[in-house]
C-alpha cells in the first residue's frame, strides 16, 4: 500500500483534522437575468441586499468576528466602488461584469502590495465581491458539508462565519495568510488551517488531513479512498481519555488539564470528564453588545449552563476583557480602557455580571478571572464590588456565593510583583498579551508571529520567576503557549502544572505531558 502524500504547507492555525475534501470553486460572472432596473438601480438594489444579508451574520455573534463584518460592510458603503463600477455600466458593460472588473482591478491592487496587512485584506474584497455578484446573478453562496476540509485558494471570511463547525473540519489553502482574517478566526475558534500548499489536485470527497502543527496536508492515494488521512500525532478526532483531566508525569507528578472555551455550545461536543473543568472561558465572546452586558439573567443561564456541563469540576469566568482593541457593541465611552480598567471605570457593567456570577456560583465550582491586572488595588476594588452586590443579594434573600477571585497574569508589570498581590486566590497566564507587551508588537501586527517566536526565552524567564513570587497560590497558563506541545517541556520546568487549552489541543498536551518529567526533561526511553 503506498504511503499517503504529505505536501508541505505553512501552518495558520495549530491542530489537525480530517475529512472529505470540499473542492471550492470560484463564483463567475455568469450574464445577470433580465431586469427591470437600470444597471445602476440594480447594482444599488444588490449592494443593500448583500449588506442586509451582513447584518445578519453578525447579528450574536463575537466582538471578533463583528468587526469584521463591518469592515466589509463599510467597504460596500464606500461610494468610489460603485461610482467606479457605474462608469462602466455606462459604458455598455453589464453590471455582472462591471462591478467584477471593478472589484477585480481593486484585488489585484491589493494583492500586488509589499504589505501583508494589505494583501491579507483582498479575500475580504472577494468576498465582497462574491456577495454581491450572487444577488446579481441570482447565485447562492453555498455553504460545505459539516465535518469537511474546505480546499481552495483562499477562503472568505463570511463563509468561514456561516459554516457550522461543530462537526469539527479544517482548511488547506494553496495561497491565503497567516495575518488574514480567516486565520484569526481559525485560531480563536480551533480549527486547524494550513496556507500556501500550493495548487494540488485531490478529488472532491476523498479523505484528507490537515495538520495546522506540522503544516502539512495529507493526501491520499487511490487505493486508500476511504481511509482517514494518517498523522505523527493525535487527530482532533482522536478518542479522549476520560481522566478528568488529571495527568500524570512519567515520574509521576500530576498535571491538569482544563479547557477554554468563548461561547457556551462549544462545550456541547466535549466530554467533560475529559477535562479538569474548564480553565478559561471568555466571557466576553457570550456577552456581545451593551444590551447582553446590562442583561444579568442572561449572563446568569449562561454561567448555569457551564456549570451544569462541568459537573462539579472547577469553571473559570474571566469577567468582561473588553475596551481598547476589543471594542464592545454600544460601548462608546472610554474606549481607550481595557479589561479590569473599563470595569472599574464603568462600575455598572462589572456590577451586573458580579451578580450574575454570585447567584451562579451557588450552584457548583465557580470561580472568577479578572483580564488585564496591573496593580493589587485593581483585585482590591473588583472584590469591594462583589462584596458590596453580595451584601445587596442578602438583604433581597438572594442565593449567592462569593466565589474565588484570581487574576489573569498577562500584563508584564503584574507579573514582576506577583507576590503583591495578596487579595487574588489564584493566578493564570495569559501568554499572548504578555508576549504582546513584552516585544512591544501588537498582536496584529504582520510580524508578531516572528517576534514572539524569538522572543519565546524572555517569555518563559518571566513565567518562571513569576510562579516563583506566586507564594504557593494556584498557578496556571490558559495562552496560546499552553497549547503548543514544543513548549510543554519548558513550561514544566518553570514550575506551571495546570494547562487549559483550546479542546482540539487536548490530545497534543495529553501526549505531551505524559512523555515527560516533572522538570521538563524527557521520559526514559522517548
Amino acid at each position: 500500500m503506498a504511503a499517503p502524500l504529505r505536501l508541505k504547507a505553512t501552518s495558520a492555525s495549530p491542530g489537525v483534522a480530517t475529512g472529505p475534501a470540499y473542492i471550492a470553486a470560484p463564483l463567475t460572472a455568469a450574464a445577470s437575468p433580465p431586469s427591470g432596473l437600470s444597471g445602476h438601480a440594480e447594482l444599488d438594489d444588490a449592494i443593500k441586499t448583500a449588506i442586509r444579508e451582513l447584518q445578519d451574520l453578525a447579528t450574536g455573534t463575537d466582538p471578533e468576528s463583528s468587526d469584521i463584518i463591518e469592515f466589509q460592510i463599510e467597504v460596500l458603503q464606500d461610494p468610489t466602488l460603485t461610482e467606479m463600477a457605474g462608469a462602466r455600466i455606462d459604458a455598455g458593460e453589464n453590471v455582472a461584469f462591471a462591478w467584477v472588473g471593478t472589484l477585480d482591478a481593486y484585488i489585484g491592487e491589493l494583492e500586488c502590495s509589499e504589505e501583508d496587512q494589505m494583501r491579507a485584506r483582498a479575500v475580504d474584497i472577494l468576498d465582497i465581491k462574491n456577495r454581491v455578484l450572487s444577488v446579481l446573478t441570482g447565485t447562492s453562496l453555498d455553504d460545505f458539508p459539516a465535518g469537511s476540509i474546505y480546499v481552495g485558494r483562499d477562503m472568505e471570511p463570511s463563509r468561514f462565519l456561516a459554516h457550522d463547525w461543530s462537526a469539527g473540519g479544517g482548511i488547506a489553502l494553496y495561497a491565503g495568510s497567516a495575518v488574514g482574517h480567516v486565520a484569526l478566526l481559525a485560531k480563536s475558534r480551533s480549527i486547524p488551517m494550513v496556507i500556501g500548499a500550493g495548487q494540488f489536485t485531490t478529488d472532491r470527497g476523498q479523505h484528507i488531513g490537515v495538520d495546522g502543527d506540522a503544516g502539512v496536508v495529507v493526501l491520499q492515494t487511490a487505493d486508500e479512498n476511504t481511509m482517514p488521512a494518517q498523522f505523527d500525532h493525535p487527530a482532533t478526532g482522536t478518542a479522549p481519555e476520560a481522566d478528568n483531566g488529571s495527568l500524570r508525569t512519567a515520574d509521576g507528578s500530576q498535571v491538569l488539564l482544563s479547557i477554554n472555551v468563548n461561547a457556551p455550545d462549544e462545550v456541547d461536543s466535549i466530554l467533560a470528564a475529559t477535562t479538569a473543568g474548564i480553565g478559561l472561558m471568555r466571557s466576553e465572546f457570550a456577552v456581545t453588545s451593551l444590551g447582553d452586558a446590562a442583561n444579568e439573567e442572561k449572563q446568569f443561564a449562561i454561567y448555569r449552563r457551564l456549570l451544569g456541563w462541568a459537573d462539579g469540576r472547577a469553571v473559570t469566568i474571566r469577567m468582561l476583557d473588553i475596551g481598547g482593541d476589543k471594542p464592545l457593541s454600544g460601548l462608546t465611552e472610554a474606549p481607550s480602557l481595557r479589561g479590569v480598567r473599563l470595569l472599574l471605570a464603568r462600575p455598572e457593567i462589572a456590577r451586573v455580571q458580579a451578580r450574575a456570577l454570585l447567584r451562579a456560583a451557588v450552584f457548583s465550582n465557580l470561580r472568577v478571572m479578572l483580564p488585564m491586572v496591573t496593580f493589587p488595588s485593581d483585585v482590591d476594588d473588583i472584590r469591594q464590588i462583589y462584596r458590596e452586590e453580595a451584601s445587596e443579594l442578602a438583604r433581597r434573600g438572594v442565593p449567592h456565593r462569593i466565589p474565588p477571585i484570581g487574576m489573569m497574569v498577562e500584563v508584564p508589570a503584574a507579573a514582576l510583583m506577583l507576590d503583591r498581590f495578596e487579595s487574588a486566590d489564584f493566578f493564570s497566564f495569559g501568554t499572548n498579551d504578555l508576549a504582546q507587551y513584552l516585544i512591544a508588537s501588537a498582536r496584529e501586527d504582520a510580524d508578531f508571529a516572528l517576534y514572539q517566536d524569538r522572543a519565546v526565552p524572555a517569555v518563559l524567564r518571566l513565567l518562571s520567576q513569576a510562579v516563583k513570587l506566586a507564594g504557593g497560590k494556584p498557578v496556571s497558563i490558559c495562552g496560546d503557549m499552553a497549547g503548543d506541545p514544543a513548549r510543554t517541556a519548558d513550561l514544566l520546568a518553570a514550575g506551571i502544572c495546570h494547562f487549559s487549552v483550546a479542546p482540539a489541543r487536548l490530545p497534543a498536551i495529553r501526549s505531551a505531558i505524559v512523555g515527560l518529567n516533572a522538570d521538563g526533561t524527557k521520559a526514559a526511553g522517548e
